[in-house]
């Protein structure tokens, strides 16, 4: 009897081992016995799993979890910013009448193509031709007077002093003959020295009067002439800044496009009032668009002037691709954001401006990369990163990585992994979880990865 009591305690001992070991008999499932049948159920599960659980014991099975794999493949990958933008033109032009005045006509409609320098709407400008001809009348005489100012013979004060200058002179020469031929005589003894010495005085007396008059007219040459061909020339610059800007009023009535491009807006008829400051008519170049988005610091960093960007466009089924043309170098105040700019050609003006679009920027490309799903890293509370790496025997090992450019679904393994081995992905994170013991043991089955959906 007391053999049969140990075999007794012995077999629900081992009963126990294998309850309490799920892994060596069951499955992870909720059993729900009824009460009424626990102790049969116990006793008929001891006797069917007692040779099961005797076997166990010499010696234990090692666990096998099934996986699916992947193997690191060497192709390009690429660093990609992506962003929501808003699409600009390439050149705008609100064309603002500098006058108010009623609208005589548009020559234009909105969705015209124009080009630089042609017409597009006439204002009333009756007011204006008529003071453009007063001020060329006006400037007409002015260039007359200055004309007449500078051909003109000299006054009749400058005539005078000129005659009183002239005689004068004449009369110096005179005197100083009559002076001249005194001293002769004088010197052959023919005359007194009183006759020469009243020659002398008649000559100095003139000399000196000449000299009076000589500095007379040249005071008035210089100041009378030159005061009076300035007054013409003030009057004539006066009288042409005013037709000038006659001119420049009466062309103000005229409204050009600055550029080439379409009519995008025109708010008014005919006949209604062109308020000076407020937009007459918008025209947009629509060759190529602008496409405009903030992005961060962080970000910005990577990219450079010239990067080929992707553009998606809703209700365009093909992306358009441009090329980055500005990186804003400061910071956006409001954001703390970096503005980036984009520039695509838009051969059908299929852009179109004012709307949204989905913008990508390919800030760096790696021709052969070595490349695993992202789904296959997991990343340690600290930060690291690994894989697990299964081996030809079907053994997981898990091996720290780092990485380099993610890119969607895929990352950049630049340390840690070859091209062509096997990295698990789905199942991964449960092999992650086992002690390093228990992982050493573990085998894997590798399952195959379900079939894309049509």
């Amino acid at each position: 009897m007391i053999r049969d009591n140990r075999r007794e305690d012995h077999s629900i001992t081992r009963l126990g081992r294998c309850l309490s070991d799920p892994r060596r008999t069951f499955s992870r499932r909720d059993r729900r016995p009824h009460a009424s049948g626990v102790i049969s159920a116990l006793l008929l599960l001891a006797l069917v799993l007692w040779p099961g659980c005797s076997k166990k014991e010499g010696g234990e099975v090692a666990p096998t979890v099934t996986v699916q794999v992947v193997t690191a493949e060497t192709e390009k990958i690429e660093r990609k910013v992506s962003t929501d933008a808003v699409i600009y033109p390439l050149r705008q032009a609100a064309l603002v009448p500098k006058i108010s005045a009623p609208v005589r006509k548009f020559f234009v409609e909105r969705g015209s193509h124009v080009h630089a320098g042609e017409l597009l709407a006439q204002l009333e400008d009756r007011d204006l031709v008529a003071a453009v001809t007063d001020n060329k009348g006006a400037f007409a005489q002015a260039e007359a007077a200055y004309e007449t100012a500078t051909k003109q013979s000299l006054p009749e004060e400058i005539q005078k002093a000129e005659l009183d200058t002239k005689a004068a002179h004449e009369a110096m020469q005179s005197t100083q003959k009559v002076y001249q031929g005194q001293q002769n005589l004088f010197t052959q003894g023919a005359t007194a020295r009183k006759n020469v010495d009243d020659a002398n005085l008649a000559f100095i007396q003139a000399r000196n009067q000449y000299d009076i008059t000589r500095v007379h007219l040249e005071s008035l040459q210089k100041l009378g002439k030159a005061q009076e061909l300035k007054s013409a020339e003030g009057q004539l610059t006066s009288a042409r800044g005013k037709y000038l800007g006659a001119q420049a009023q009466l062309s103000f009535a005229e409204v050009r496009s600055p550029i080439d491009g379409v009519v995008t807006d025109r708010p008014l008829y005919p006949g209604e009032m062109a308020a000076a400051g407020s937009p007459l008519i918008t025209v947009m170049d629509l060759s190529q668009v602008v496409v405009r988005a903030h992005i961060d610091q962080q970000q910005a960093a990577a990219l450079k002037i010239g990067n080929t960007a992707i553009i998606s466009l809703p209700g365009i089924a093909d992306d358009v691709y441009g090329n980055l043309t500005l990186v804003s170098p400061a910071l956006d105040p409001g954001s703390t954001t970096v503005e980036v700019w984009v520039q695509a050609a838009n051969p059908h003006e299929r852009i179109r401006p004012g709307g949204s679009a989905r913008l990508t920027i390919i800030a760096e490309t790696v021709p052969e990369a070595v490349v695993i799903p992202s789904v296959a890293v997991l990343t340690a509370p600290d930060g690291g990163t690994s894989v697990m790496v299964v081996d030809a025997q079907n053994k997981p090992h898990q091996r720290r990585v780092k990485l380099g450019i993610r890119d969607g679904n895929d990352a950049q393994v630049t340390e840690g992994l070859q091209a062509g081995e096997h990295v698990a992905t789905m199942g991964a994170y449960d092999l992650s979880k086992e002690d390093p013991d228990v992982l050493e043991k573990t085998k894997v089955q590798i399952e195959a990865p379900p079939a894309p959906q049509s």
